[in-house]
């Protein structure tokens, strides 16, 4: 292990990580816009939606990541539509994420009692108002260990992005294997990732012990 190669190479891996926790970051967030938008739908059967939504989760659960992004990036560009390397990224990850997302979201509003329910239509709340104020919030709080294991999932999920050509810790520690440095290309990613991982993780679960602490999701 040549430590001073390690050393030389930090910066490297920094910018690459900086690079990778900013697409994750974008990627994890429409995820969860798109995962709540396709779980009310089903939750209240909305027509047409419903179906779209269904049919989009069973799409992007079945098709591999890899598969999306070489998609997006080599395949629409055939059909004139031109995306860049971060963009085909977050689209990707989002487009993946969102899928798995609404199976957690849709988790959490099913676990929601009807009791809960019927005590905020006796108060006179109306559909948006039940769903803003009583329901969503109980269903976010049981969905959160799911939303938490789906989200590290996908930043797990970002090693492929170097596919499309992009900078990021997976595209740098090839680059190094390719110079012999296989060691300390391989100590190096994985001290990264775990960097990147570790604070999430500890993030969700101390959000998951406050929502319990709330009196939700108990």
């Amino acid at each position: 292990m040549d430590f001073n190669f390690i050393i030389h190479c930090l910066p490297l891996f920094v910018a690459a990580a900086k690079l990778t926790v900013t697409l994750a970051f974008f990627g994890i967030a429409l995820s969860l816009a798109v995962g709540a938008l396709c779980a009310v739908a089903n939750y209240y059967k909305v027509p047409v939606l419903k179906q779209l939504a269904n049919a989009y989760i069973e799409i992007a659960r079945n098709t591999p990541l890899m598969i999306q992004l070489f998609f997006l990036y080599f395949g629409l560009p055939r059909l004139g539509i031109l995306l860049d390397g971060k963009t085909c990224a977050i689209v990707g990850l989002s487009f993946l994420g969102g899928a798995y997302m609404a199976e957690a979201f849709r988790g959490g509003l099913v676990a929601v009692s009807k009791t809960q329910i019927e005590a905020g239509l006796s108060l006179g709340l109306n559909r948006f108002q039940l769903l803003r104020h009583v329901v969503f919030p109980q269903a976010l709080a049981v969905a959160v260990p799911v939303i938490s294991a789906t989200a590290i999932f996908l930043m797990k999920e970002t090693s492929v992005f170097s596919i499309v050509a992009l900078p990021d810790l997976m595209y740098l520690a090839k680059d190094l294997l390719k110079e012999g440095h296989s060691a300390e290309s391989n100590f190096l990613l994985v001290i990264s990732y775990l960097v990147i991982i570790l604070p999430v993780s500890l993030f969700f679960s101390y959000l998951e012990r406050r929502f319990r602490f709330a009196g939700f999701g108990s």
